[in-house]
């Protein structure tokens, strides 16, 4: 029913309003500039280029004047200097400027006199174009007030209403609110009821609402008649104001705003965890939107100190910086924090923060986890990573010079020594060899040699030297099957632990395959190394390289050949022909001899 009768009052509103536009068409007004006496008046002003008109109003009752402009049209392309509306604090264009309005005028202009006389004046450019201005005014006494009429509302939620809702509003109401919420928050204002005075351009009664505790720009929007809209502020304050004209009057509006709160800015780090070291990258944009920055960080070990480039990066050994270490179910843990907040200060209205990392090395991988805490909230992101492991040859038992060809010559029977090092900074960390397998494949998918198993050693020649901080060695004899096999590579099964824990996988050592191993491990992976040759096969391979060459020094080149064959022909030919012309020279000289006719001597 209510929305049925709002639509049954619409064309009544419509020609109310059409009836008050008609009647501010004065017949008689000049058309550029006029005096005006009366009480109140508003009318509209229509001009076109090169106008330079003056409007004077004055009384003389001792009251004060407010000037509204709620619509004005200027030529698009003109600027202040071109186009604008002067207004004077007085009877003529010599009193004191009370403001301008011009085309790029961010708000609904309106203009209060310190006594009983105002003047404005309009200058428009050459330019021609239909200018329109729709401008009111009425004198009114300003220590007479409306109540409930504006004010300043706080807090995060509010409500307010038009004067005498739901009964209509007064004539010749101005009422200012200003609200402000808390910081960094922003307003949405909403409209559970909402009735003005219909009209196209709202010159007549509207709401204005302002981005900002000012009216003189920062319009978000301008409503009227019977719609409800919502405007939303950028900040944490706004301004609403409500005016209207001496006729027609309804029953205005009943407002709620709330505070919006800014999303949460999402923790911008980052952790990388290795067997050795943690580190932790915080990027200063998500400092920033905490309203703090590097200074204000801090490790476990107040003493670490980041590295600050475009993030601030700590990085730092994991039994170091006040790192704590936890042994839990297979698994270790290394955590710090990073504490971010005030220092020096008695008192502080910012949040306190903590970023947690954790590197948590579990059976299979590192774990890596950061998570802020922020007021009991948690948020958290995670990654994997792994332990540092490598396995190498050395060329003796002292373990001091790696062999670093490869692949790794050797003779057969020759006893080998092999190494896996644990690359980490705690020191609490024991290496475990559990299975080594051979195989002539890499992939170690075709028939494969076991050497150690589950700790125990298979083969005739392995010998394991006892665990040595993070180090497991053992050594072997070169393998009877690299008579058929040109390569071998070697798997082993490494297990990491806790060396404080007595009862772990790692101090066991040879555990039989009928005996179900129940101990603990914080961390498995694999190692792989090869391959490994046989120093027999390298000569072979250097001596048959050896005869190809000498093969290819003594086979002589075809197209070498070919042209060798090709000059001995043409060097028999030549010598053919010469041989062939002497001759022929030679037998006609003797046959001119023969025929020479011998002179008479009578």
């Amino acid at each position: 029913m209510k929305v049925l009768r709002q639509l049954l009052l619409l064309p009544l509103l419509a020609a109310l309003a059409f009836a008050e536009d008609n009647s501010v068409e004065f017949t008689g007004v000049p058309r550029c500039g006029a005096s005006f006496t009366e009480a109140n008046k508003a009318f509209q002003i229509d001009l076109n280029s090169n106008a330079n008109c003056i409007w004077h109003i004055q009384r003389s009752e001792n009251q004060t004047i407010r000037l509204i402009f709620s619509y004005f049209k200027f030529n698009p392309s003109s600027s202040c200097e071109t186009e604008s509306i002067k207004v004077y604090d007085g009877p003529s264009s010599n009193s004191p400027l009370l403001g301008q309005v011009c085309n790029n005028t961010d708000a609904v202009p309106v203009f209060q006199s310190s006594s009983n006389s105002l003047t404005f004046l309009i200058t428009t450019n050459s330019v021609a174009f239909a200018r329109n201005f729709f401008v009111s005014y009425y004198f009114f006494s300003p220590e007479t007030t409306i109540n409930n009429c504006g004010g300043s509302l706080t807090g995060p939620n509010g409500t307010f209403t038009s004067p005498n809702y739901p009964a209509a509003y007064p004539e010749f109401t101005y009422c200012v609110w200003h609200i402000q919420t808390t910081k960094d928050s922003k307003i949405s204002l909403e409209f559970q009821d909402f009735f003005l005075e219909l009209d196209q351009k709202c010159q007549f009664d509207f709401l204005a609402v302002y981005d900002g505790l000012t009216t003189h720009n920062g319009l978000i929007g301008k409503a009227c008649g019977v719609s409800r809209p919502t405007f939303e502020s950028s900040s944490n304050v706004m301004t609403v104001v409500l005016s209207t004209d001496y006729a027609n009057s309804y029953r205005g509006f009943s407002a709620r705003y709330t505070s919006i709160l800014p999303t949460p800015p999402e923790p911008d780090t980052s952790l990388t965890c290795s067997s050795d070291n943690m580190t932790i990258v915080l990027s200063k944009a998500y400092l920033d939107s905490l309203g703090y920055n590097e200074t204000h960080l801090q490790l476990n070990d107040p003493s670490c100190r980041p590295v600050t480039t475009d993030q601030v990066i700590f990085s730092f050994p994991l039994n170091s910086c006040g790192t704590t270490k936890k042994d839990e179910d297979q698994s270790i843990t290394y955590t710090n924090i990073v504490t971010i907040s005030e220092s020096g200060n008695i008192i502080t209205r910012k949040k306190v923060v903590q970023i947690i990392a954790k590197c948590i090395m579990e059976k299979n991988s590192t774990l890596e986890v950061i998570y802020v805490t922020e007021n009991n909230i948690i948020q958290n992101t995670t990654s994997v990573g792994r332990y540092d492991v490598s396995m190498s040859f050395y060329d003796s038992g002292s373990f001091s010079t790696p062999v670093l060809e490869s692949p790794y010559y050797v003779d057969l029977n020759q006893t080998l020594f092999a190494q896996v090092s644990l690359h980490s900074s705690d020191p609490n960390l024991l290496v475990f060899i559990d299975t080594c397998t051979a195989s002539p494949q890499s992939d170690f998918g075709s028939v494969t040699y076991d050497l150690i198993r589950s700790g125990c050693n298979k083969d005739d020649t392995v010998v394991t030297y006892p665990p040595l901080e993070h180090y497991g060695r053992f050594r072997f004899n070169a393998f009877r099957f690299l008579r058929r096999a040109p390569s071998v590579y070697l798997q082993c099964d490494i297990l990491i632990c806790d060396s404080e824990d007595t009862n772990s996988r790692c101090t066991k050592g040879c555990v039989s395959r009928q005996k179900r191993d129940i101990s603990s491990y914080t961390w498995k992976t694999k190692a792989v190394i090869g391959p490994i040759r046989l120093k027999r096969d390298r000569r072979a391979a250097a001596h048959q390289e050896s005869l190809a060459r000498t093969d290819a020094e003594e086979t002589p080149d075809p197209q070498r050949y070919s042209f060798y064959t090709l000059s001995l022909v043409v060097l028999i030919s030549n010598v053919i022909i010469v041989v062939a012309m002497v001759l022929k020279y030679h037998i006609k000289c003797l046959s001119g001899s023969g025929y020479q006719k011998i002179q008479s001597s009578y």
